[in-house]
């Protein structure tokens, strides 16, 4: 008689933003001892008005890895379910598993979830650096010290790691190349940078973007982003080959001219899994040492990975769950509705938010130099932001906007994580983009109908803080130039017109 194998006992739970074999839990695991538990929360998808991208991604790669799994052998329980409380419950009743194993959660709560369920928390490696191993090192370089900056943590992990690195040094010589990678963008910019790849959607997409349409906000996917982890394994192949020589010099630029420039877009896959930063940065380690990329695209590119994403990530979890509602500035106004509506008369921002409706995504100094900036300088409540945000991008998740909201963009923390409020004029703009051609708002002027809100609202946003930033070495030098304009009264005067109507959707 043919012997019938016994059935998995324990479980594991892989979360959706786990999506990789190697992850610890499910690495840990076998198909002969172990069932997976997915699932799909209703709860999670009604919590926010999500891009369509954004939920469209996360769902898609689950019910993909669901079916790679099951196809490998292994026994999945794939769930949809009013929460995932709700459906580990379904699970337990079912099938009666002798323990439940997952990976530590991305998220504060999450981590609070499952502990509150009597899983088994397995120490995570999504990332190079464990929040452990973060606060063990900031607090060994704040023996004799008082501050620790981004910089230092990331010079200790290109040791450690050893990208780029010739022994305990620098293979360049020098350690960050930043100062190379701020040109603006070049003036024949259309056609410079390959398009992405996209995928033709399958009848999988169109199934869940009919799931999600009635719910979700934003254009619908057109197979641009990878859901698999073969599909996001191309695109971090083309990004190495035909776009990272190119990453370095522009990579602070905006331009019409094209909406993703040299960036990777790979943060959606390193975020739910389907990447991993140690394979990432190994190809572009590969690529520097081929000669096949310029030392200052390279370093600049791990810097972002293994420098300001791992950083972000131990701050994240070293200040929550407090940090989410920090507001040192108190600011308090709405979401104004162009966040909604995407209509504005200032070309950047109509810019940025059209490339966000149809993307769900869009590039660093986007994020802080436009809407993080107009939401600093107009006084736009911090948490407000941080949820819009997070429900807009691709790569959104709690982690990611809490530290880069509350802390970099908005300066809402005081100053812990950023050393400077990140507010400007149009003069930067103009600098950095071609954006300020064509604008109906004039860059250099203060007041007036035709005057730029970013250049109003800043000199404002420095007399309305004066007390507080003419201490900060790093701006108290703009503090003073606004105490000294001649004009400074009428420019806080129409402050309050720009406000008004910025509020009411007619800026």
């Amino acid at each position: 008689m043919a012997r019938v194998a016994s059935a998995p006992d324990r479980t594991v739970w892989v979360l959706g933003d786990q999506l990789n074999r190697s992850f610890a839990a499910l690495a840990a695991a076998s198909p002969a001892t172990h069932r997976v538990l997915m699932v799909e929360s209703r709860a999670k998808v009604a919590s926010k008005s999500w891009h369509i991208q954004r939920a469209h991604l996360v769902i898609c790669a689950m019910r993909r890895f669901a079916r790679e799994l099951a196809a490998d052998g292994w026994q999945v329980d794939y769930r949809r379910a009013d929460s995932l409380v709700a459906g580990l419950r379904e699970h337990r009743a079912e099938f009666a598993p002798a323990a439940v194993e997952v990976m530590e959660p991305a998220s504060w709560s999450a981590l609070r979830m499952v502990r509150a369920n009597d899983c088994t928390v397995v120490r995570g490696n999504q990332f190079l650096c464990h929040y452990d191993e973060f606060a063990a090192w900031k607090s060994d370089w704040l023996t004799g010290r008082k501050t620790f900056k981004m910089e230092d943590f990331y010079r200790w992990q290109r040791r450690r790691l050893g990208y780029l690195m010739d022994g305990d040094q620098p293979v360049s010589g020098v350690w960050n190349h930043d100062a190379e990678n701020r040109e603006p963008p070049p003036k024949n910019a259309a056609g410079r940078w390959p398009a992405p790849l996209t995928d033709e959607p399958d009848e999988l997409d169109h199934e869940v973007i009919a799931e999600l349409r009635p719910h979700c906000i934003g254009d619908d996917p057109r197979g641009l982003w990878a859901t698999t982890r073969a599909g996001a394994l191309r695109r971090l192949r083309h990004f190495v080959d035909d776009l990272l020589p190119e990453f370095g010099p522009h990579e602070d630029a905006m331009t019409t001219q094209s909406w993703h420039l040299a960036h990777s877009l790979l943060s959606p896959y390193l975020n739910i899994g389907l990447l991993t930063p140690a394979e990432v940065c190994d190809a572009v380690q590969k690529a520097f040492d081929d000669g096949r990329v310029p030392v200052a695209s390279a370093e600049g590119f791990i810097r972002q990975v293994i420098g300001w994403r791992e950083y972000v990530w131990g701050l994240y979890w070293e200040g929550m769950p407090d940090y989410a509602d920090m507001n040192a500035l108190n600011a308090d106004r709405p979401l104004p509705p162009l966040f909604t509506t995407g209509e504005t008369s200032m070309r950047c921002m109509s810019t940025v938010m059209s490339e966000i409706r149809q993307h769900g995504w869009a590039h660093h100094i986007q994020r802080l130099m436009l809407i993080g900036n107009l939401s600093l300088t107009a006084g736009i409540d911090p948490r407000s932001l941080t949820d819009w945000m997070w429900a807009n991008f691709v790569d959104g998740a709690e982690w990611v906007m809490v530290p880069n909201v509350i802390g970099m963009s908005q300066y809402a923390d005081g100053g812990i994580m950023a050393t400077k409020p990140y507010a400007s004029g149009g003069a930067y703009v103009h600098k950095m983009s071609d954006y300020c051609k064509g604008c109906r708002y004039d860059r250099a002027k203060r007041t007036g109908d035709d005057a730029c809100p970013f250049t109003t609202l800043y000199w404002d946003f420095m007399m309305r803080h004066q007390d507080r930033f003419v201490r900060n070495p790093r701006v108290a030098q703009q503090v003073r130039a606004a105490q000294r304009l001649g004009d400074i009264d009428a420019v806080r005067e129409h402050a309050v017109t720009v406000l008004r109507r910025l509020d009411n959707g007619e800026l």
